[in-house]
């Protein structure tokens, strides 16, 4: 029987060095996302959110404390791992869509894929069915800065969710939008977490978008508030 729990911090601590000062922004958090679970990570700005996830995500090491992702410690894996590991398992969507403003829609979408060595007619399959999915087919020729600010953000999904991670990690994802855009974003995250099963996470300042998900985590001064 596999675990639960796909992705979990233990006693996690994030100490930054500043003009010959510790600043401690994470402060002994302990977090566990089970699988399928949607999670809202709220606070006020400086609170350590963005920290936190960017830890979850092994974009970022923590000074001190663990992350387990399928159980396995993978605090001290090196950095090509890790980069292994993300590509593979998880996505990643953030507040601004982070295109490549010379490739092509449908090529942003297809560029995990082709980091991780599948071939392009796979690629290009993955690629098209998820831009299908998320009724962007029409602009899969278009250059990011010829489409809208919502669909840039729906390729920036599409993006994250091409190399069928089990993990989706977003950061502000829809900080840029107006409401009734980032309503359709939030429609989409949650439909993709129903289809597919795979654990959502979100750091939000809207807490009434926070309110659609399965658990609320409140981050304090760098600690689990609550």
């Amino acid at each position: 029987m596999s675990d639960p729990v796909v992705l979990r911090a233990e006693e996690v601590r994030k100490v930054f060095r500043k003009d010959g000062y510790d600043i401690e922004v994470l402060k002994g958090i302990s977090l566990s996302i089970g699988r399928g679970e949607t999670i809202g990570v709220v606070g006020v700005s400086g609170a350590g959110k963005t920290t936190l996830l960017q830890i979850l995500g092994t974009l970022d090491r923590p000074t001190s404390g663990r992350i387990l992702f399928d159980g396995e410690d993978v605090t001290g894996l090196s950095e090509d791992r890790l980069a292994s590991l993300r590509n593979r398992k998880i996505g990643f969507v953030f507040q601004f869509h982070n295109l490549l403003p010379e490739f092509s829609v449908l090529e942003n979408v297809m560029l995990p894929c082709r980091i991780a060595g599948l071939d392009k007619a796979e690629a290009r399959r993955r690629a098209e069915a998820l831009l299908s999915e998320a009724g962007l087919s029409q602009r899969a020729t278009h250059r990011s800065g010829e489409i809208s600010g919502g669909e840039q953000q729906r390729v920036a999904i599409c993006r994250a969710l091409v190399m069928e991670p089990s993990v989706l990690l977003a950061d502000e994802p829809t900080g840029n939008l107006d409401r009734v855009t980032a309503t359709g974003m939030v429609d989409l995250l949650l439909e993709v977490n129903r289809a597919r099963g795979l654990s959502l996470l979100m750091v939000t300042h809207n807490e009434q978008v926070a309110s659609r998900l399965d658990r609320l985590v409140r981050i304090d001064d760098g600690r689990v508030a609550g």
